[in-house]
Parts: structure tokens; sequence; C-alpha cells
């Protein structure tokens, strides 16, 4: 499962061996935003070898290429896929269209190195035309399993300050996780850029877990523990879950089209909720957050 998501800068040889030892569920290694023009072919080749040598076994590993309004993007497809990373996230994704282009490129790429089983696309969508095209981006290939909402360059193209509360940017992430659940792919929020605010990072996630997000990027390894253990199932959460689905294994039992728990009807969305908490908390390894 993909709780969190933390970005680890292309150019950094001593942070791209360490990276899976973090804790995140995946990690991004960044050959655009972290890199500056001039490093752009060295940090390439360095995300290169380290997939080549290294063994990233304790997470899903994610490459954010350069945007395909520059001159990079094929060269980092040309490098990165052959490798095999699980999924390529390309930035300033404003439609369908873009997608389907370097979808089309990757698929060029994989049949002259004989691969066949397709690395995934969860684009990068942070303009304000990103956003109004959210769903038309989501279904836009089968590569697309999540789209990703990217803050900071959004709230410059809405010509709006970036703020820690996050109002600015409401309409944008319910726009994003409706347009992903309707697609049927997953969703994931902003980092909280805020290295030092421990309590904002964690109101923060805890209310885009509220809103439907499935998981939450970060740029620091600190936010990567308070990411986990918000976006994974409480002790009270599993527990309460268990007891729904006991309680309709009982009304199946006995013939009953309805029956309460604790007072409260149990109704197809509450026993839809309790059969992901228990997949999630299973995919956790049979329970809640572990550090």
């Amino acid at each position: 499962m993909r709780r969190s998501m933390l970005f680890m800068p292309g150019n950094s040889a001593g942070m791209l061996l360490n990276a899976d030892a973090l804790g995140a569920d995946s990690i991004i290694l960044d050959l655009e935003d972290a890199v500056s023009p001039a490093e752009k072919d060295s940090a390439r080749i360095l995300v290169r070898n380290a997939l080549k040598h290294l063994n990233y076994s304790n997470c899903e590993i994610i490459v954010r290429i350069n945007s395909i309004d520059s001159e990079f993007w094929k060269s980092d497809l040309q490098e990165i896929i052959p490798l095999r990373p699980h999924m390529i996230m390309p930035p300033k994704i404003n439609s369908a269209g873009d997608v389907q282009i370097i979808a089309e490129y990757m698929k060029e790429i994989e049949e002259k190195h004989n691969i066949d089983k397709p690395t995934y696309i969860i684009p990068l969508i942070e303009t304000a035309l990103g956003v109004e095209n959210a769903f038309e981006i989501a279904k836009s290939s089968d590569r697309v399993k999540a789209i990703f909402l990217g803050a900071e360059d959004l709230t410059a193209d809405l010509r709006c300050k970036r703020t820690k509360n996050g109002d600015e940017i409401f309409y944008s992430r319910g726009r994003m996780v409706t347009a992903a659940r309707a697609a049927g792919i997953d969703v994931y929020d902003t980092p909280f850029t805020d290295v030092e605010d421990e309590e904002g990072l964690r109101e923060d996630a805890l209310f885009a877990k509220s809103l439907g997000f499935t998981g939450k990027a970060c740029i620091s390894p600190r936010h990567v523990m308070t990411i986990n253990e918000v976006f994974s199932p409480t002790i009270e959460e599993v527990e309460y879950a268990r007891e729904v689905m006991d309680i309709i294994r009982v009304a199946e039992e006995q013939g009953k089209g309805a029956i309460s728990l604790h007072g409260k009807m149990i109704d197809a969305p509450i026993v839809a909720r309790a059969r992901q908490t228990l997949e999630m908390a299973e995919a956790l390894g049979g329970g809640v957050y572990n550090e």
C-alpha cells in the first residue's frame, strides 16, 4: 500500500543511497524541481545507476521526470524505463493528451527493450487547467493508477499565496479526490512544506484524509512517520470494522435485510468502509500503524 511518498533529489548520491531506509511507502527520485538545468544529465545518470545497482526492496520506486515542454523528458524516459521503476511521475500535466503523449513514448521504449510489463504513471497535476481536467487525466490511460496534487506551482498559477491552512487549495483538493474516485484510482495530497511544524503536518494530513485522499507526499524524512500513522487505520477503527463484518454475517444467517450496531443501522456504505479498513490493516501486516 502507498500512504507516504517521499521526494528525494536525483542529484544527491548520499540521499539516494539510503532512500529506502527512511520508512516511506514510496520514494520519488526527482529529476525535475530538485535538479538545476546544468545538472539534469548527471542527475539522470545517477538515478539510472541507483536503480541498476541498489536494492530498493523496502519501498516502491517512482521517478519524477521533467515536463513534456522541456528538452529533457525523452532522455529521462530513455534512461529510466529500461530499469523498470514502478511508476513515472510526469509534472505539469494539463490534459489527457499530455498523458497519452508520454504513455506512447513509454510504450515505444518498452517494445524496444522487450519489456512486457508496463510502467505505470502518476500524473502530477499542478495547474488550474490540470485541476479542471482532472477526471479526463485520470481516465486518459490504463497506465494511470493515481493522480497527485502539486500545490506550490498550482498556487502560483492561481496567483494566490500558499498558506499553511490551505484554504486556497480547498476546491482543488476536492476536485482531485472526486475525479480520482470517479475514475477508480488513488489520489495523493501535496506536501506540507514546513519541516519544523509537526503539529501543522498532522492537522494537514488528517484533513487530507478526511477529504478522501489515499495518502500524502512529503519533502522531509521527518514527515514520513506522521503521514504513515495518519493514513493507517487505528486499533479502534479495525475493531469496529471487524464488528461490522461479524454482525453482517449474523444478519445474513438470520435472513435479515437490516441490522444495527451500537444503536446505528449498518448500511452498504458502512460495510464498504469496514472492508476497506480491514484490507488496509491486512496490507500493513494484520493490524494498525507500525513505525
